[in-house]
């Protein structure tokens, strides 16, 4: 069974019981008013208020219709109305939806903002105990000139051991020689004695 829709509803009822006040039968008794109004044989006078009366039972039927029919435009109304309302509340839901949205890339970039904040203090720091690159240059340049320095001496060292290797050989050589001619000398006097001997035995 299909879905009755909301003017089938309210058709309905104003053909059963317009506002639900009695229409319906206020309808019954004007249509046997009017067949019997039709095929009554009364006096004038009572046809005429027999239709008075029609005419009033008519009448309420209408004001009740059309209060009826201000009701259904009413209903229109209030649901054109919550139809709007409910189209705003769809918009401000997408609208709650975007600026969350929008509230966590604001909070991405703010932890991304606040983690590079805390590299760079920590680099910082790390920069901070070390010198800075003049005081770096100054300790590179009095290095090197210590460096140099130490060179120097190591070159005046160096011709200073080798002068003292020379006079060493020199020093070696000379008492070689020394003590060569000095072990000649004490040949050529044993010699001299020993050709004097002979001399003396022969005289």
């Amino acid at each position: 069974m299909g879905a009755v829709t909301d003017d089938e509803v309210i058709r309905k009822r104003l053909l059963i019981d317009g506002d639900g006040a009695g229409d319906d039968r206020r309808i019954n008794l004007l249509l046997k008013s009017f067949t019997k109004w039709c095929n009554s044989p009364g006096t004038p006078e009572e046809g005429f208020t027999q239709y008075q009366r029609m005419l009033g039972t008519l009448a309420q039927c209408e004001f009740s219709m059309g209060k009826t029919l201000m009701v259904y435009d009413m209903n229109l109304r209030e649901m054109e109305n919550y139809e709007k309302i409910y189209s705003n509340i769809e918009q401000n839901i997408e609208s709650a939806h975007d600026k969350i949205t929008e509230c966590k890339k604001e909070i991405q970039r703010a932890k991304r903002i606040r983690k590079n904040r805390q590299e760079y203090d920590a680099l910082a720091k790390v920069i901070q105990q070390h010198p800075d690159r003049h005081e770096t240059l100054q300790q590179l340049a009095a290095l090197d000139k210590e460096l140099q320095q130490l060179s120097h001496i190591k070159e005046n060292v160096d011709a200073k051991l080798e002068l003292r290797k020379k006079q060493f050989h020199v020093l070696l050589t000379t008492i070689q020689e020394l003590q060569q001619t000095l072990e000649n000398d004490e040949k050529s006097d044993n010699d001299d004695h020993s050709q004097e001997s002979p001399s003396e035995n022969g005289e």
